[in-house]
């Protein structure tokens, strides 16, 4: 009980070891600013691929630009924002479920965990789906049955293997595929130059327009922005990396959206029904010969790589985040030699290959409806904290009191709700029924802790909280122990007695 609590904030030297400086848990280099960049961007975006739906349920080309226009503003900033606040003041693995730990317990944290989980697994089932649509353009054969399971098992196995060398090298490789996969675009759009007529833009056949599948395209192709704060004791300096790496990132999905739909749609006459997934390869034949249409199925292929191997990343550094706060059982938590968190991936792998056998549409909506739900808890709970816990450390604070900050969520909700409502009646079925898992299984798994059927991390002593010595008490709200030490402000340092006094104070 006469030991001392060493307390820093982020950013703030001490003597004691802090997470940067660990490298028994994680012997990697930190991601720095770009590589972070290239991280979201493939978390939200990865390019126009995928985003050729938008013109045909849009029944032409003037919702699906007015709406990569507009929907940034109310959508993708609002979450950006209150992601960069979030993540960096929980600058640890786990990102929205400490959160909403934080803000509503433990067992809305575990909930918005498994939804979220659950919702990028079925994201991450999308990308060897939209490879193969891409390659069946040139190869048909990739259309049958025989050939197409073989290629979507041999993809995604490739694609893990890739993911457990290390999230450096992910990273890195994320920088570098981004650059490759938005060249022939760049090209793409130059080209097209000479044929733009901007009237083009302007047609719409409203009684062709399919909502559900519009808000569905849109939604899809703008959300995520969240994602990378599961990996965020990863990140190096998070609480400066984070919010300028959340800001370009928001330039770069916009541009990759608009700039080849702008260039396609301005320069050919394709009737709206003809933009389907893949259509922008058929764009880069009519626009610039065969030779821009290989280079776009040869990016597509780069880009949904990147987009697996950032979703999964995410997948996997949130559930070793939730093994760390005692929520999942400590072999989650369990890394490799390359500091990757094995079980978790090879968890997040098999995810992947039990849905690939959706379809495109079916498994959008289903993803669109469970991370809806993620989306409006992750809300809530910027609000709560904010009058909860007014003394939270908030090395980047969404400048706007309480009010501005809930007038801020409120067009994005709007949107989640609207969202939701217009999803199909199998959609609130199935997501019904994961709902009603997560509801079960939280017990059930506090039952094997408590009667240690199963090892479990003691949150007081895991990698989350292990750059605190001394505290070892039981907290019964384990998102508790990162507040309880950002309270007692810069350079402070108290007795392990005195814990107990602070958690009054903050409570």
């Amino acid at each position: 009980m006469g030991e001392e609590v060493n307390v820093s904030l982020p950013g703030q030297q001490e003597d004691v070891p802090t997470q940067n400086q660990k490298t028994t848990h994680n012997p990697n280099p930190k991601l720095t600013l770009l590589p972070l960049i290239a991280l979201i961007f493939y978390e939200v975006s990865g390019g126009p691929f995928g985003v050729e739906d938008s013109v045909s349920c849009g029944g032409g080309p003037l919702l699906s630009l007015l709406g990569f226009l507009v929907f940034p503003i109310f959508w993708s900033v609002p979450e950006a924002l209150v992601t960069a606040e979030l993540a960096t003041s929980f600058p640890e693995n786990g990102g929205y479920v400490l959160w909403i730990s934080a803000a509503f317990g433990p067992f809305w944290g575990f909930q918005e965990g498994f939804w979220k989980w659950f919702s990028g697994v079925m994201d991450n089932a999308l990308y060897p789906v939209l490879f193969l649509d891409y390659l069946k353009r040139s190869f048909p054969v990739f259309d049958g049955f025989a050939a197409r399971i073989p290629a979507l098992l041999g993809i995604t196995a490739s694609l893990t293997y890739v993911n457990f060398r290390g999230l450096t090298i992910v990273g890195f490789s994320a920088v570098l595929l981004a650059g490759f996969s938005l060249l022939p675009f760049a090209v793409m759009a130059l080209l097209a130059i000479p044929r733009i007529r901007p009237r083009k833009w302007l047609v719409v056949d409203f009684g062709r327009v399919d909502w559900r599948g519009f808000f569905n395209s849109m939604f899809w192709n703008l959300n995520y922005w969240d994602k990378a704060s599961t990996l965020a004791g990863e990140v190096d300096d998070p609480s400066r990396t984070f919010p300028r790496a959340l800001l370009g990132a928001v330039v770069l999905v916009v541009c990759s959206y608009l700039i080849p739909l702008l260039a396609g749609t301005g320069a050919l006459d394709s009737p709206p029904g003809e933009w389907s997934d893949g259509y922008f390869a058929e764009v880069g034949f009519l626009i610039g010969g065969s030779w821009l249409r290989g280079w776009i199925q040869a990016a597509s292929a780069m880009s949904n790589m990147g987009l697996f191997e950032a979703e999964m990343s995410s997948d996997a550094f949130q559930l070793l985040g939730m093994s760390e706060m005692g929520m999942l059982p400590s072999i989650f938590s369990s890394r490799s030699k390359h500091g990757t968190p094995t079980v978790s991936i090879l968890c997040s792998a098999t995810g992947v290959i039990f849905l690939s056998w959706m379809t495109f549409q079916e498994i959008l909506e289903f993803l669109n409806f469970l991370y809806a739900i993620g989306m409006l808890l992750e809300f809530a709970a910027f609000l709560r904290l904010r009058i909860k816990k007014p003394e939270l450390h908030r090395p980047y604070r969404v400048p706007l009191q309480t009010l501005g900050a809930t007038m801020l969520c409120l067009p994005p909700s709007s949107l989640l709700v609207l969202v939701m409502c217009l999803a199909s009646l199998k959609t609130f079925m199935v997501s019904g029924a994961v709902l009603l898992a997560g509801f079960l299984l939280y017990p059930a798994l506090m039952h094997a802790k408590e009667r240690k059927w199963l090892n479990f991390h003691d949150p007081s002593s895991s990698p989350w909280n292990s750059t605190k010595p001394g505290v070892s008490q039981d907290v019964e709200d384990e998102a508790e122990v990162g507040l309880l030490l950002k309270a007692s402000g810069p350079g402070s340092s108290a007795p392990a007695h005195d814990v107990a006094k602070i958690v009054d104070e903050i409570e």
